[in-house]
């Protein structure tokens, strides 16, 4: 048979992914003071041995007040940086490249836990609220806290913050990272014109609102080894219309390019927070048409996201050029074994080859 376009290899800046499967990030809010334990230990173990071509770990703080929860993960300290690398040996010990997605939560940070709520700590939390930021004054949803205006000098550290959390991240282990500009979280509010209503050089036309995000993908990529790929996840469009546009999103992945960004994982949504995608009904694939225009008009490689959930989807997207990767969340959260089976469901010759070889070997022994 001939060879099937989502087991192919694939190579970014030197580091080759074993197929076209990437483990999507998904935020665990069991971390305690930012530092990942047993549950992401354990979690990370079952995609290690997965099948999967490449990871991207959850939502990371690059500063205590960037996480989006207390129970989210950080990578601003040592103690981080040393559990991180228990999971990340994981993952090199089988071949597959591993990332840190990189974030501010910005107006979406101090919140509880998502089944606690999801809403903005209070001071009757259990845990205590801190000061959240954003580019203006724009509560990430009605009755949400007001964020302070961030002041220039303080976009400078920021900007800083996200460098040294890619320093900790190779000192971790990871391969490369995934800088954060989707989903409501601070880049994002800074490219959207819904949530940035600043008059300043980080305001107004989509060359000032980029800039930002520019900024942090400059500082971040030259402190990269050479061979380490840097990918970034944007959020396309806003969750309703009037915000944030494809083309907007095509003149940021322009701009990242000129800064060294390896890939755009296209994602949407997630201002204002809690809306769903009104711009487009969600359906199977609904996303693939962003990471389809971004790399038609960029030539950059893309990963698209977003229900996408049969083998034969998957298999297309990459067939068709549509993107280089297909990013899975709740696909590998319902079935762990799911780059097995779909190796299986497209007739794979040894869908067992895709699998650590132990593995492989009694799988085999069984057929």
């Amino acid at each position: 048979m001939s060879e099937l376009p989502l087991f192919t290899p694939f190579t970014l800046r030197g580091t080759t992914f074993p197929n076209r499967i990437m483990l999507a990030p998904m935020c665990q809010y069991q971390a305690v003071d930012g530092v990942p334990n047993d549950w992401h230990r354990a979690h990370h173990g079952r995609y290690a041995t997965s099948g999967v071509g490449s990871a991207v770990v959850e939502a990371t703080g690059i500063s205590p007040e960037g996480r989006i929860s207390p129970g989210c993960t950080g990578i601003y300290n040592d103690a981080q940086v040393a559990a991180w690398r228990e999971i990340t040996a994981l993952y090199r010990a089988q071949g597959i490249p591993i990332f840190v997605q990189i974030n501010h939560a910005g107006a979406k940070a101090s919140t509880m836990r998502p089944w606690d709520g999801g809403g903005p700590l209070d001071p009757a939390s259990a845990e205590p609220p801190w000061q959240t930021v954003a580019p203006s004054a724009v509560p990430a949803r009605d009755g949400w806290h007001t964020p302070k205006p961030l002041e220039t000098d303080e976009i400078a550290g920021i900007v800083q913050d996200f460098a040294r959390a890619a320093e900790r991240a190779m000192e971790a282990g990871f391969d490369g990272v995934e800088i954060h500009g989707a989903h409501g979280y601070l880049l994002h509010e800074f490219m959207s014109p819904y949530s940035n209503r600043r008059d300043d050089a980080y305001g107004g036309p989509v060359e000032n609102r980029m800039r930002l995000p520019v900024e942090v993908a400059r500082a971040v990529r030259a402190v990269l080894p050479e061979d380490s790929p840097l990918l970034y996840r944007a959020s396309c469009v806003d969750g309703e219309g009037g915000g944030l546009t494809l083309d907007d999103t095509v003149a940021l992945a322009h701009a990242l390019q000129a800064e060294g960004v390896d890939m755009i994982d296209a994602s949407g949504g997630g201002i204002p927070a809690g809306m769903r995608l009104a711009q487009q009904k969600p359906e199977p694939g609904f996303q693939v048409p962003y990471a389809e225009r971004i790399k038609r008009e960029t030539g950059l490689a893309t990963a698209a996201v977003g229900m996408i959930t049969e083998p034969a989807m998957a298999n297309d997207i990459v067939a068709e050029g549509k993107a280089d990767l297909v990013a899975l969340a709740r696909g590998m959260l319902r079935d762990p074994a799911w780059p097995y089976h779909a190796a299986q469901a497209l007739g794979h010759p040894e869908p067992a080859s895709i699998l650590p070889k132990l593995y492989a070997f009694y799988l085999k022994l069984a057929s």
